[in-house]
């Protein structure tokens, strides 16, 4: 049981720091969530492929492979992984069959919020 507990402690502590640099940003910059979002994407491909990412993720669980840190980590893996297996064609495809799973889901639940809720003005 404590191995849970300090599992899920290092999940919300990891997420909660990435969310609070976040926030930051667009709180002291001049950068939009939009561009903030970008950025951590890059930012989990690039310490994805100097092999970073995997030690972080080993530490930091679901507070590491939750955020768009570890959407862009699973991006380059699968684009990776499908290059090797494919040729060239992976670099197109592996991406998107990596991620499948996750964009599925956000379509999905996406939907049904859209027919279950009323959009309001603002």
């Amino acid at each position: 049981m404590s191995e849970l507990l300090v599992g899920c402690l290092k999940a919300f502590l990891t997420g909660g720091a990435l969310c609070a640099i976040a926030q930051v940003l667009i709180d002291r910059t001049k950068l939009t969530p939009a561009r903030i979002l970008v950025t951590y994407v890059v930012a989990g491909v690039a310490l994805g492929a100097v092999g970073l990412y995997s030690r972080f993720s080993d530490f930091a669980g679901a507070g590491a492979t939750v955020p768009l840190t570890g959407f862009g980590n699973l991006i380059a893996k699968g684009v990776r992984e499908a290059v090797d297996k494919d040729g060239l064609i992976g670099a197109l495809s592996g991406g998107l069959c990596a991620s499948a799973a996750g964009i599925g889901a956000a379509l999905v639940f996406g939907l049904a919020a859209a027919l279950l809720f009323k959009s309001k003005r603002k």
